[in-house]
């Protein structure tokens, strides 16, 4: 069984404002025993070729990916060529999964922000291969009981994902999947159900830091000042 995370975000990414690189989350995800990793930035899909190297030196396998807004809603498009950029409607989601061998994942889908999945998880239920449980929750406050309630009365498997912001976020929810180390393998694992979520609360204290820092970062990013044309 492979340790996997799918959902996780870097320096690189063109959105939010993340304190460590692409390499610096590869050694934290080989420190923690992780078999395999997929950097999936905002609307961004990562050069992953620079980095594969790197991560198989410390046991990685690099996976690509990219969180893409869709109408307005966040999906996970794993293992998908750059193509998976240019993705703006479900009806592009439906002809890249038709062109394309990857794996279609829910992110968050019922958290209480504006890019979660809600009602359009139902309407595009056959574009989505599993449904995300994601480690921001606590004992007392839990938005993935819906989506564990979706994902068994629709068949589809449930895997763990950090959605990585900040590093406390990696380790406490994650999926073994029952694969081969490579790519196409653990995306073809995942669909067919051969995945075990494994997953603990946060603290509330460890939660309140994660979301805190997230939120001053969010800010201080909207504060910049847009950059001068050169001339």
């Amino acid at each position: 069984m492979l340790k996997v995370e799918l959902h996780a975000h870097t320096s690189d990414d063109p959105v939010d404002r993340i304190p460590y690189s692409t390499y610096d989350l590869i050694d934290r995800a080989a420190a923690l025993g992780y078999d395999a990793l997929a950097v999936t930035l905002h609307d961004r899909q990562l050069d992953h070729a620079p980095f594969a190297i790197y991560a198989a030196e410390r046991g990685l396998v690099f996976m690509s990916g990219i969180e893409r807004t869709v109408e307005g809603r966040h999906v996970l498009l794993l293992n998908f060529p750059r193509a998976a950029e240019c993705v703006e409607s479900f009806a592009d989601v439906a002809r890249l999964k038709r062109e394309h061998e990857g794996l279609i994942v829910a992110p968050h889908p019922f958290f209480p922000i504006v890019n979660s999945l809600f009602d359009r998880l139902s309407l595009h239920a056959d574009l989505f291969d599993a449904v995300e449980y994601n480690a921001m929750y606590t004992r007392t406050l839990n938005f993935n009981i819906q989506a564990v309630r979706w994902a068994a009365q629709h068949g589809k498997p449930m895997v763990g994902n950090g959605d990585v912001h900040r590093f406390a976020q990696l380790g406490t929810t994650y999926s073994l999947v029952d694969a081969e180390r490579d790519p196409a393998s653990i995306c073809r694992a995942i669909a067919a159900g051969r995945v075990r979520l494994v997953t603990e609360p946060l603290t509330w204290a460890t939660a309140v830091r994660a979301m805190g820092s997230i939120v001053i970062a969010l800010r201080h990013r909207q504060r910049l000042p847009a950059p001068e044309l050169q001339t």
